[in-house]
């Protein structure tokens, strides 16, 4: 029986709670499939850095990455400056590890979650693939004359042709796997920002290497429009970093909200980093009512990119089947209890799993 050990990082807010219910799912679809999690807790989080100092020593992130894979549950707390405690937990993984993919399915399990009238989920169902280690995120900034009158503001972009065609070409190989519409669409801003001619030079490089796959673009503003006209275009596209943070939380309101949806943090072959993608709601922290569903989803694809692909499968199903008989009602705050959401989806695991193993 395979064995995975799994870093956890519970973080802040409701982080701990929806995190819990998470590996309670993960748990079962392993009693279910054959596999076992083996756990480490780390503490790395807010209330750890108010009471220590300390954000993610290098030691610890050393023993962090000895793991099969990452699992965050949230970060972010009101006490603490903006930006110190993602670009110590969450930029470092990104960065240090490689993790040059940022993996965002958008896939709609029930109609009733989709804002837009006359969509459903053969509608809503592509990938985002982020670029994850390059653009505007990588740090280079500063200021002149801070606090003045004059004061001069700057941050850098910077692509390299090596990091474009590696997320390039995870795009085209995940479009070939999907096996779907088959089809690569690229986002970017060439038009107003130059720097991007180097992802259309090299997305139609890569292209030619994939006969089989067809290919489209369209500049940010209006993927954001056609993400809401018609959804049905999209299959798999391929952006730049920033272009990606924007419009992958554009596509997690069609498939029903920030409550559901999950995010991959990987460099193939390699520990990757998992999350839901909302933040730590401190607000609602300890009182049961922050839905799990987003952290169940991301411990699915952690699951699935560790090789247990029934197991991820299976999960989604548990979670889809519970949307669309009415038995789970919603994922957004306060429509179920937090342990109630994955009691049940652990239950609806335990029958998928009789199906498929009796």
């Amino acid at each position: 029986m395979s064995e995975y050990r799994i870093a956890c990082i519970p973080g802040d807010g409701i982080g701990v709670e929806v995190t819990r219910e998470a590996f309670k799912v993960a748990r079962v679809a392993g009693e279910v499939f054959g596999f076992k999690l083996d756990v480490t807790q780390l503490p790395w989080g807010s209330e750890h850095y108010l009471k220590t100092g300390e954000i993610f020593p290098d030691a610890a992130f050393e023993e962090a990455r000895q793991h099969d894979a990452i699992f965050l549950g949230a970060i972010g707390d009101p006490r603490i400056e903006p930006g110190k405690m993602e670009y110590g937990i969450i930029a470092k993984c990104r960065f240090d590890l490689d993790l040059y993919v940022n993996l965002r399915p958008i896939k709609l399990l029930d109609e009733r979650l989709c804002p837009l009238k006359g969509k459903g989920p053969e509608d809503v169902d592509m990938v985002i693939v982020r670029e994850n280690t390059e653009g505007a995120y990588t740090g280079m900034h500063g200021f002149a004359h801070k606090g003045q009158p004059h004061e001069v503001s700057t941050q850098t972009m910077v692509y390299t042709r090596a990091g474009v065609e590696r997320a390039i070409r995870y795009a085209f190989e995940t479009a070939r796997a999907r096996d779907k519409k088959k089809q690569v669409t690229l986002i970017d801003k060439a038009n107003a920002v130059r720097a991007h001619d180097l992802w259309t030079r090299v997305f139609a490089e890569v292209a030619l290497e994939y006969p089989d796959i067809k290919t489209d673009h369209a500049y940010i503003d209006a993927a954001c429009m056609w993400m809401v006209k018609n959804p049905e275009w999209f299959d798999v596209a391929v952006t730049p970093n920033l272009l990606g943070d924007i419009i992958t939380d554009l596509g997690a309101m069609l498939q029903g909200g920030m409550g559901i949806a999950a995010s991959g943090n990987i460099h193939p072959g390699r520990v990757g980093l998992f999350e839901p993608i909302h933040g730590s709601a401190p607000k609602h922290a300890g009182k049961n009512v922050a839905s799990p569903a987003a952290a169940i989803m991301a411990a699915s694809m952690m699951l699935g990119y560790l090789g247990q692909k029934e197991a991820e499968k299976g999960i989604e199903q548990a979670v889809g089947d519970l949307l669309r008989s009415g038995r789970l009602t919603g994922v957004g705050t306060g429509m179920h209890p937090t342990d109630e959401v994955g009691d049940m989806v652990a239950s609806e695991v335990r029958k998928i799993g009789v199906g498929v193993t009796g």
